[in-house]
């Protein structure tokens, strides 16, 4: 069998018809507060490739030591299923050739298969920035890519501040375009730099420029005005057949268009098949993934990928979900692999009750006497300060006291105390005492931490995790307080929300007191109580 006929049987050949172009690993790693390392950058392309997208910019070899790194390691590293490695760089300097060009030379030397060239196409840009003439620049950006081309690499041209350009002197601009397309490159990707335009201008150009210059053209759309996404689909419907986008819309400034809503729309909305069959359902799971890789949260409110992008809360909108979904989704939340969730407040209804019933696996049967009283007692607590659309453990055992007819147990507290003691070199000590009734044996224990609700967190455990040997695994992995609107100064409402992992999920519950430590109790009860149903434990009679 030759090598074509196992590289063939082995990856996924895309359509060359339409190109989703990733630039995470260059245009993304730019935003602030992204510092990629080697490792990172392989990692991220792993994810972008088991995606399923056609291309993957890995940044500047020649310019940059990681990234030449980077393209010499994935060379090795990786066997990719479905994306191509691009290879970002720019035009020749003026007055060179490309042939003895050394950025050029480097963008061979990294094995890429496919080169981008950033090159200028606004007047103004080319006279103060290159310092050169308008018809040498056309020169360097024929010479280049010529030159790639004779190499056997595919090059596609990033036309720089091009929407600006076209503004100022779209005789240039286009002249650029026709330069690129004419000397052999296979796109001449349309860059709106600096991220001002609007979605009815970018058709409008995109539109002109297709018509005039006969090119294949691409869209790289900034998100300055909140409409990369909105700009890129409306280069696609003046005919665009090659989107540039970064994952989570990470980017300079305030970012670039979102890869996720961009494929999204692509295949759920125009029908197009832009990703491998059953790519798609893996969106929010690479999303997500990314995200940890560059330690950035992950956006809530992302479309299609956020976790609250099919969140529910309007009782009206409850109760024609639960008639049928699609009332209030546009799309079943399952092709992008994301679910709808039921979220329960004061704003709850009958039917978000039941509906967050099923969620959570507790079957109310029905009962509307029931579901009423879970109603009302949620309306009730949240006007004093609770909220359960942040704190679903503390719901479900709500929901489970009501259906059940008694609190689930599984230790019951007689009293805890916290003593905080300053000490004359400036340190503290936090000391903790819990007495709480477990199997029907009475338990006293002591614990210092660096915090008097870390001191009761570590009483807790060192008083009932030799009869519930389970606890050891759970972890708090975050903790939030909130003083809740009052008139009493210091003696104000305090509303506590604590995130609780056990290694395979995590949980978050939710205490209200007239005091920090009071209301952090009631959620570390809770956290704990919710832990030992997680695991499987009997409650105590």
């Amino acid at each position: 069998m030759t090598k074509e006929a196992t590289d063939t049987d082995r990856h996924t050949v895309l359509d060359d018809g339409f190109h989703v172009f990733d630039t995470t690993l260059r245009d993304g790693a730019q935003r602030e507060g992204i510092n990629l390392t080697v490792a990172d950058k392989l990692t991220i392309a792993r994810h972008l490739d088991e995606f399923g997208v056609g291309f993957i910019e890995g940044g500047w070899p020649g310019a940059n030591p990681r990234d030449t790194e980077f393209f010499a390691r994935a060379r090795q590293e990786i066997d990719f299923k479905h994306a191509q490695l691009v290879a970002f760089g720019a035009t020749r300097r003026a007055g060179a050739t490309a042939a003895e060009d050394a950025q050029v030379k480097a963008l061979l030397e990294s094995g890429a298969p496919v080169i981008t060239l950033v090159a200028k196409s606004h007047d103004r840009h080319v006279e103060l920035a290159l310092r050169t003439t308008l018809d040498e620049n056309l020169a360097m950006v024929r010479d280049t890519v010529s030159h790639l081309r004779s190499q056997g690499r595919r090059v596609f041209v990033d036309c720089e501040h091009f929407f600006d350009g076209y503004r100022a002197n779209p005789d240039y601009a286009k002249a650029v375009v026709r330069t690129a397309h004419e000397a052999g490159a296979d796109v001449v990707v349309l860059c709106d730099t600096n991220g001002g335009m609007l979605p009815a201008q970018v058709q409008a150009v995109v539109a002109t420029v297709r018509a005039d210059t006969g090119a294949r053209l691409g869209i790289h759309a900034q998100d300055d005005t909140g409409c990369a996404v909105a700009n890129t689909l409306a280069a696609v419907d003046a005919g665009a057949t090659h989107v540039q986008c970064t994952a989570n819309g990470y980017g300079e400034r305030v970012g670039n268009a979102n890869l996720f809503p961009v494929v999204a729309a692509l295949e759920l909305k125009y029908g197009k098949q832009v990703l491998p069959p059953g790519a798609l359902t893996e969106m929010t799971r690479i999303s997500h993934a990314i995200a940890e890789v560059v330690n950035l949260t992950p956006s809530t409110h992302q479309p299609y990928v956020g976790v609250s992008a099919f969140a529910h809360k309007a009782g009206l909108h409850a109760s024609a979900i639960k008639v049928d979904p699609d009332l209030y989704q546009h799309i079943d939340p399952e092709r992008v692999g994301n679910t709808m969730r039921m979220l329960v407040s004061d704003m709850a209804g009958r039917a978000s009750v039941e509906l967050k019933g099923r969620e959570l696996g507790v079957d109310l049967g029905g009962d509307r006497e029931l579901v009423g009283r879970v109603v009302d007692r949620v309306k009730e607590r949240e006007l004093r300060g609770y909220t359960y659309e942040a704190a679903d453990a503390s719901f479900e055992l709500l929901l489970r006291a009501e259906a059940e007819g008694r609190a689930l147990t599984y230790f019951r507290t007689e009293s805890w105390r916290v003593i905080v003691e300053d000490r004359p070199d400036g340190s503290h000590a936090n000391e903790a005492t819990v007495k709480l009734w477990a199997k029907g044996e009475r338990i006293v224990a002591t614990a210092e931490g660096n915090g008097p609700v870390n001191a009761l967190d570590r009483a807790i455990r060192v008083g009932l995790e030799r009869i519930y040997p389970q606890l050891a695994k759970l972890e708090l992995v975050d903790y939030r307080v909130r003083i809740l609107e009052g008139r009493h100064g210091t003696g104000s409402t305090t509303r506590v929300l604590i995130t609780t992992g056990d290694g395979t999920g995590e949980w978050s519950t939710v205490g209200v007191g007239d005091n920090i430590i009071a209301a952090s109790w009631q959620a570390l009860e809770d956290a704990y109580t919710y832990g030992l149903l997680r695991a499987g434990v009997e409650p105590a009679e």
